[in-house]
Parts: C-alpha cells; sequence; structure tokens
C-alpha cells in the first residue's frame, strides 16, 4: 500500500473528525445539567455547539433535544410516531435516497426482513473464522509486532484494519489495497458533505456526490462480475445476489445502491469504537487483566465503551403527528434529536453512570441504535473488534499505555473517540 494512499486516507479521517468535532470537548457536564434542568429543549443543542446535521434536515423545522434515557427509548422504539424519512434529505441524497436508516414503515421492514438471512450470527461466526481473524493477525497485529515494541493504534492499524476487513466481507477484489483504499477516501468524502459553514458546505456537498457517483461507478461492474460467475462465495454481495423476496431477487442497482450506502459508516465507525475500548481497557488496568483472562468478556467491554463513549452520539428523528414529551408539544413535523450519549449516562438508569464498568448489569443502551433502525451491521462490527482485541492479546505481552505520552482524550460531539493511543508492550 502506498504512503500516499495511506496519508490521503488519514487526512481524509482527519476532516471527518474536524469536522464533527463540535466547540466541546467533555460534553457530559452539560448533559447532566439538561437532565436535571432542561430534559426536553426547545431547540438544537447539537448545532448550537458547532455539530452539523447529518441527517441533512431542512434548518427551517423546528427541532426538540431529548437528554434522558426513558425519553430517548420513547423515541427510539416507537418508529411509527419518530420516523427517519427525512434523512434521504441529508446523506440519503448521495444515494438516491435507497439508504435502510432513511425508511420507514412497511418499506422498512421489507427490506430489513429481506437482508436479515444476510447477517445472522452463524454467517458472522464463519466471517469472523475465516476472514476476520486471519486478516486482523497475519496482516496487521503479527507484522506490528514482530517489527517494534510500540506503536499508535489508531495509525499503525485501527485505521486501516476495518476497512481491509469489511471491503473483504463485502467482496471487493483483495488484490488491489489501494483501490480498495481510494473507495475508503470516497465514503469518507460522503460523511463529510453535511457542513455547519454555508460555503464549505457547498463544496462538500457537491464533493460529496461527485464521491457518490464514484463509487457506485466502481461498484457496479463488481457487483456484474459477481453474478456472471454465479455468485457462490461467501462474501456479502454474493449473499445479496442469492437472496429471494416472494420470487423476486434484488436488482445490480439495488446491491449496488445497498452497498453504496453501507460504506460510510462500515469502516469509520469501527475504528472510532476500537479506539475508545482500548483507551478504556487500558485505562483500567484491574479490569483489563480480568478481561485478559477470560476473553468472552471482550463483548461485555465493547457493549460498555459503546454505552460510555458512543460514536455516534446522536439520533434524529421526526415528529409524525404532534406529540407531547414530558409536558412539552412536539408539533407534527417538527425534528427530535436524541442525545444518545447523554441518555446512556443516565444516573436514573445507570449506577456510577460515568464509570467504565463492563461488568454492570446490562440496560438498553443507545450507542448502536435501538428498535427497528438499530445497526444492521452492529455484529460485524463487533467481531472486528473482538477479533483484534484478542489478537492485541495474543501476540503483544503486557500492553499498555505508553508512559511517554499524554493519556489518550476522547473528543468529538459526533463521531467521538480518540484521535491517537501511543502503546507499548513487552
Amino acid at each position: 500500500m502506498t504512503n500516499a494512499v495511506n496519508e490521503s486516507l488519514k487526512q481524509s479521517f482527519e476532516g471527518v473528525s474536524d469536522n464533527y468535532r463540535g466547540k466541546v470537548d467533555d460534553p457530559y457536564p452539560l448533559y447532566k445539567d439538561m437532565r436535571a434542568k432542561n430534559p426536553v429543549y426547545a431547540g438544537n443543542f447539537m448545532a448550537e455547539l458547532g455539530v452539523p446535521n447529518i441527517a441533512g434536515a431542512n434548518p427551517d423545522r423546528p427541532t426538540f433535544t431529548l437528554f434522558k434515557h426513558s425519553d430517548v427509548m420513547r423515541v427510539m422504539r416507537d418508529a411509527k410516531t419518530f420516523t427517519s424519512g427525512f434523512i434521504a434529505e441529508g446523506l440519503g441524497a448521495f444515494f438516491d435516497g435507497l439508504i435502510l436508516t432513511g425508511m420507514d414503515g412497511e418499506d422498512h421492514k421489507k427490506a430489513r426482513a429481506l437482508l436479515a438471512p444476510v447477517f445472522t450470527p452463524a454467517t458472522i461466526r464463519q466471517w469472523q473464522e475465516e476472514k476476520i481473524t486471519p486478516v486482523l493477525e497475519n496482516e496487521f497485529i503479527k507484522p506490528l509486532a514482530n517489527s517494534k515494541k510500540s506503536a499508535e493504534l489508531i495509525d499503525d492499524m485501527g485505521m486501516f484494519f476495518p476497512i481491509r476487513v469489511i471491503y473483504a466481507l463485502i467482496g471487493f477484489p483483495e488484490n488491489s489495497p489501494d483501490e480498495i483504499k481510494k473507495f475508503a477516501g470516497w465514503a469518507l468524502d460522503i460523511l463529510a458533505g453535511p457542513q455547519v459553514d454555508p460555503e464549505k458546505a457547498k463544496i462538500a456537498r457537491m464533493k460529496a456526490m461527485e464521491a457518490a457517483q464514484a463509487l457506485y461507478d466502481a461498484i457496479l461492474p463488481i457487483v456484474k462480475e459477481r453474478r456472471r460467475s454465479g455468485a457462490e462465495g461467501t462474501d456479502l454481495i454474493s449473499r445479496l445476489i442469492s437472496l429471494e423476496d416472494d420470487g423476486a431477487k434484488l436488482s445490480d442497482h439495488d446491491i449496488t445502491t445497498f452497498v453504496r450506502s453501507l460504506l460510510p459508516a462500515a469502516a469509520e465507525t469501527t475504528t472510532r469504537t476500537f479506539g475508545s475500548t482500548m483507551v478504556l481497557l487500558l485505562s483500567h488496568r484491574e479490569i483489563l487483566e480480568k478481561v485478559k483472562a477470560d476473553r468472552s468478556l471482550i463483548l461485555k467491554a465493547i457493549d460498555e465503551a459503546v454505552r460510555l463513549e458512543p460514536t455516534a452520539t446522536f439520533k434524529i428523528r421526526q415528529a409524525a403527528t404532534e406529540v407531547e414529551i414530558d409536558g412539552t408539544l412536539i408539533p407534527k413535523g417538527a425534528m427530535v434529536s436524541c442525545i444518545v450519549s447523554s441518555a446512556n449516562r443516565d444516573e436514573d438508569v445507570f449506577v456510577k453512570a460515568d464509570e467504565f464498568d463492563p461488568f454492570r448489569k446490562q440496560k438498553p443502551s443507545f450507542g448502536f441504535g435501538f428498535g427497528m433502525h438499530m445497526c444492521i451491521g452492529l455484529f460485524v462490527a463487533k467481531a472486528e473488534i473482538e477479533s483484534a482485541i484478542n489478537a492485541l492479546f495474543d501476540h503483544m505481552p503486557n500492553l499498555r499505555l505508553n508512559p511517554d505520552y499524554p493519556t489518550p482524550k476522547m473528543a468529538g460531539l459526533q463521531l467521538r473517540g480518540p484521535r491517537s493511543v501511543e502503546v507499548v508492550w513487552d
């Protein structure tokens, strides 16, 4: 892989990070205050903190912001009253509107049911055994462990292994790593489409549309070739080609647009979740040792990291009808911004809510979404991170934060995570 491609991808990643960083690095005291004093806020709280709206909602629509777990739960589980179709106005516009998170009602139910067989636990276990773990160990962890005794986990592996893995699972050719990274750069350009500054927004939106078209043009021939060759593999494209719904098969266009819609988040958010999980584990030595001794706890650690420091910190819905939340009237058509990173630390629900405790009693949190719009790829992401952590433990003895560098910090009001994680091992 060429250094130029690596640097280009890093720049795109950092650009997206900066775009969604906002004005505050630690929003949790603000959230706590809002939960206590103004849990249903009449205004777009995140926009006021400098975060662009990824949904591309009309700025003239009224917006209400929710901070408490019970209110967020109510909205996330009631997809009939609080809809998601408006998302097609924003990111969905870059995908011809064919984006699962922007579908409602029967259309969403049918699409979800059609796709569900592709993301079964059995399929993901097969992917983990045959693809995810071997790629991580042989292409990333072992070479890194054998070459030196220190690393920066984001730049040295965390930014790249989710791209390599997810693109292999999708079914892209594995003999063109630079091409795959070019795809990833386009996907990041799409994520950078929404901007706070109107002038930057014009340029970024144009770049996002160009990137979306470039991705479509690159993916379509791969889908066509896979269909011509019989689609007998276990990769996502082959499985999508083989799906049937009442005798009807997905078209090449349907598959291409669906795959394209997965790419902006498929790797990028996994990178940040991996980074946050590692920082939290390495910052809590006693917990780290317990997890190393019992690898079944890794998934619990990932779930707790996603509760405490979710990458996607808020979700937006639209009121399909006039509705009241905690005494506040939400008019029909208004936007409802659910601050899941606040709900996930609601002291009325979670004991010692600000502490990292993988052993706590499990309660619903919202880092991967909730209800009908739960992230369809969450188990794939968790499998990737689990395999990465297992491999790090196996090949980097006494892995720990590098004392010569500052303690890693979480940043980003949206797309949150550490920018760097410096580590050493024996």
